[in-house]
């Protein structure tokens, strides 16, 4: 796998992007998806990393910058193609590690109560994140879970 900084002009990211936000929003009512489009996805304090294997688009993942010591994990997501294979667990690390390098101590995400959501929050159980309350801007959301980790 090859994991790459992308700057979401290619067609494969932003059908994969779109494909996201489709699904959160037949998930999840529309006041409590917090999936980014891609324009703001493209912001400054926000880097995406794509997976790929050859020359195939396996999934992506995002590091929002909040400030100095915190950051957030955004678009987490894999293609059909990809689940259960290790792709997320691999850019799931990828994007911890990077998180570490800048200095950062600790990092958050949400994602939903639903069905659907158990195999991200599965998955970031895996990796050491716990249920916490809201963060940054967000509100309390009875279709919202919220997690961090503290980096050491």
């Amino acid at each position: 796998m090859d994991i790459r900084l992308d700057d979401l002009n290619g067609a494969e990211i932003k059908r994969l992007l779109q494909e996201h936000l489709d699904d959160m929003y037949d998930a999840s009512p529309a006041k409590s998806v917090h999936a980014l489009d891609l324009s703001a996805l493209k912001q400054a304090d926000i880097r995406l990393w794509t997976v790929w294997q050859n020359d195939q688009l396996l999934g992506c993942g995002a590091l929002k910058t909040h400030n100095s010591e915190e950051g957030e994990i955004k678009s987490m997501r894999t293609t059909n193609a990809a689940r259960n294979k290790g792709v997320a667990s691999t850019l799931l690390q990828y994007i911890l590690g990077d998180a570490k390098q800048q200095g950062l101590t600790k990092i958050s995400l949400e994602t939903g109560t639903q069905d659907f959501f158990a195999p991200a929050r599965a998955l970031y159980k895996k990796h050491g994140f716990a249920e916490c309350g809201p963060f940054a801007d967000y509100q309390p959301d009875p279709y919202s879970v919220f997690m961090s980790k503290t980096l050491s």
